[in-house]
């Protein structure tokens, strides 16, 4: 079973949330998507949603969620009022699909974003949004799996059906570090062999069953 930051109950306000973050963001203040998305990953909003924290995934609104964006990152801009529309835009919608994504995948958005960009998802509004959102989650977990090639550690910890959060509760290692392994990003190789040790016990495998 896939552990998740926050509760499947309260995906549909954070789908909500980010939806209208993009939609307020982009089409009431005028922010180029691109600049908009470099500001969005470093962000504490970015970071809040990951962690599935509930003030941001269902309490603050979409509008003041966008204007944290733009004030952490420097970003002087006109006094505007809190607007949110009942037609539902396409910036909206690539929010909203972006957060379902982030909840349903564990991954956090600057790993998504590495894969399609916001403008990428944006332009993807006329085949998925109609359709049903899993078709969209394997879509990305397909270019994801083009873009980070599997490794041994990601092919040991799905036989053993195991999350990446799992994975790391069970083996002392964080789940930071497991994710830059089975990205490619970190070298396991080059990595402490007690690291190798808990990783290859949690697994009931060899340490160089591991090694690429």
């Amino acid at each position: 079973m896939e552990i998740r930051a926050y509760d499947e109950l309260y995906v549909e306000s954070a789908q909500n949330n980010l939806g209208n973050v993009l939609d307020y963001a982009l089409n009431t203040m005028g922010v180029d998507i691109d600049k908009f998305e470099s500001m969005f990953i470093v962000s504490d909003v970015s970071k809040q949603f990951e962690a599935g924290n509930p003030a941001y995934v269902c309490g603050k609104n979409g509008c003041e969620l966008a204007k944290m964006i733009l004030d952490q990152s420097g970003i002087s801009y006109e006094p505007m009022d809190d607007v949110m529309y009942v037609d539902k835009s396409p910036e909206y919608w690539t929010g909203w699909i972006l957060a379902y994504y982030q909840w349903y995948s564990g991954d956090i958005f600057r790993e998504i974003l590495s894969v399609k960009s916001m403008k990428d998802i944006l332009g993807m509004y006329s085949i998925y949004h109609e359709t049903d959102i899993m078709r969209f989650v394997e879509y990305m977990n397909k270019k994801k799996e083009e873009v980070y090639p599997v490794t041994k550690l990601r092919l040991f910890r799905d036989n053993s059906n195991l999350s990446q959060a799992e994975l790391a509760k069970l083996s002392g290692v964080s789940i930071r570090q497991i994710q830059l392994f089975e990205q490619k990003k970190r070298d396991i190789n080059k990595t402490q062999v007690t690291t190798l040790l808990r990783l290859s016990r949690a697994l009931s495998c060899n340490m160089e069953d591991l090694v690429e």
